[in-house]
């Protein structure tokens, strides 16, 4: 019990407990990243791999997908923790060992990895990789702004074309939405000056624009201003924006106090989903026991409709994309004999849907898909990762299985002049990475040959 874990010690003890839970702490984390960066390089090794460097979903995220779905997070996490490891290995071993041995903290190692990220020459890093790994454990102690200065002192002994320079304020600029509460949702961001000014006079003039009967406050006014130039009520005729709000019938009717769903952001209020439910469009879910397997590739309206509401974003491990940037995949592909059926369909976001039809086969992902929408996934290392509907979360419904399967032979191949082809990069991740090195550099040699600093 965490009520008797400490009984009996000291006030000494317990800071030596602490101590030595954040020595664990680190080395932890040091073993998963470095056990990524293992992972991608064994990966990237591998036999034929050189060929798929130009697919849109190359080896590196080959690689992210299995690092996401065994740590149950996404693609894009699993990919930076992906280049802590590989950077550590390959760059930086030195500050590798005293990060592995519990005696760095992480984000000092963080700061180190990305403020040497400039750095070309192997001869020099190597030298810096020793400077900064004897140092590196006395900074534990300090800011995030003042490691990022040591870091940058070093750097700028060893190779000052490498040296980071601050952002521009203007790659800042951003709008971010906050978590569903009471119905309400805030959101912050950073605007051009102008663009800020812009909006905030523009919103005055609507506010403005309300009768002496309207009982709002200015506030108020200016934020279904606000609503409204988004929804393109004051656009000059754009299309109104659709979102999509779940809800049971005797929600909508006011005989039920279940609450209903906002995608993307959550549960909302009785009284919310009936205030919507007077101004938008109802469309009913058709059950799922009345879908049945369909004699086309493409789903109806109805099965589509079903499988977004049950699923309610894409169903590989690790993966949150919502329902509208979604396709609807066959787990047993169609062309495999697979039928557009509930328990055959599913969504992906695309880049995991052409991981699945491009990495597929013998060490490929491999998926099952069950009665009630649960899938059963099995990674090239053969691990297996279980995903169930998150629309079930909300309504249980929704997970209850459909009529039987209708199967179906084999369709022939398509002959509409389309082929299977990954979508190509431009250029391979390793030259886009080294474009972007050479371009910094590049800013930073150009400054100090009009400036140069007093070295």
């Amino acid at each position: 019990m965490i009520e008797t874990m400490f009984d009996g010690v000291g006030e000494g003890e317990l800071l030596a407990v602490m101590a030595g839970a954040q020595r664990d702490e680190r080395v932890a984390v040091a073993r998963r990243l470095l056990a990524a960066g293992r992972l991608c390089q064994l990966r990237m090794a591998a036999v034929g791999a050189e060929e798929r460097t130009q697919w849109c979903i190359d080896n590196w995220e080959a690689v992210a997908a299995e690092v996401g779905a065994e740590l149950s997070i996404s693609r894009a996490r699993a990919s930076v923790q992906m280049n802590y490891g590989v950077e550590l290995l390959e760059r930086l071993p030195r500050l590798a060992e005293v990060f592995a041995a519990g005696e760095v903290d992480f984000r000092v190692v963080a700061a180190v990895v990305y403020r040497t990220g400039l750095m070309t020459d192997p001869q020099l890093l190597a030298e810096l990789d020793k400077a900064l790994a004897r140092r590196a454990v006395a900074w534990n102690r300090l800011s995030r702004r003042r490691v990022a200065e040591m870091v940058d002192q070093w750097v700028i002994r060893f190779d000052p074309a490498a040296l980071r320079a601050a952002r521009s304020a203007e790659e800042d600029r951003r709008i971010e939405f906050g978590d569903v509460r009471n119905g309400m949702v805030e959101f912050w961001g950073a605007l051009r000056a102008a663009d800020a000014m812009v909006l905030d006079r523009r919103l005055d003039q609507l506010a403005a624009e309300a009768g002496p009967e309207d009982e709002r406050t200015k506030a108020q006014r200016r934020a279904d201003a606000l609503a409204g130039l988004a929804a393109g009520e004051r656009s000059g005729g754009q299309a109104p924006v659709v979102i999509h709000v779940l809800a049971e019938a005797g929600t909508v009717s006011g005989t039920s106090q279940t609450p209903g769903y906002l995608a993307g952001y959550g549960a909302l209020s009785p009284q919310a989903v009936r205030e919507l439910a007077g101004r938008a469009r109802l469309r009913p879910l058709t059950p799922v026991a009345e879908l049945r397997s369909e004699p086309r590739y493409r789903p109806s309206a109805a099965l589509a409709d079903f499988i977004r509401a049950r699923d309610l974003c894409c169903r590989f491990p690790g993966c949150d994309k919502p329902a509208e940037v979604c396709d609807i995949d066959h787990t047993i592909p169609w062309e495999a004999g697979g039928p557009t059926h509930p328990s055959n369909c599913a969504l992906l976001c695309r880049a995991h849907h052409l991981l699945k039809t491009f990495w597929a086969g013998e060490k490929g992902w491999a998926e099952k898909q069950f009665a009630d929408g649960t899938i059963v996934w099995t990674s090239p290392s053969g691990r297996t990762y279980t995903t169930t509907p998150a629309g079930a979360l909300f309504f249980p419904q929704l997970s209850a299985p459909g009529a039987e399967i209708t199967t179906r032979s084999a369709a022939p191949p398509r002959d509409d002049g389309r082929t299977r082809m990954m979508p190509k990069r431009r250029r391979s991740r390793a030259a886009e990475r080294q474009a972007r090195i050479r371009w910094e550099r590049g800013l930073n040699e150009q400054r100090w040959a009009a400036d140069p600093p007093p070295f």
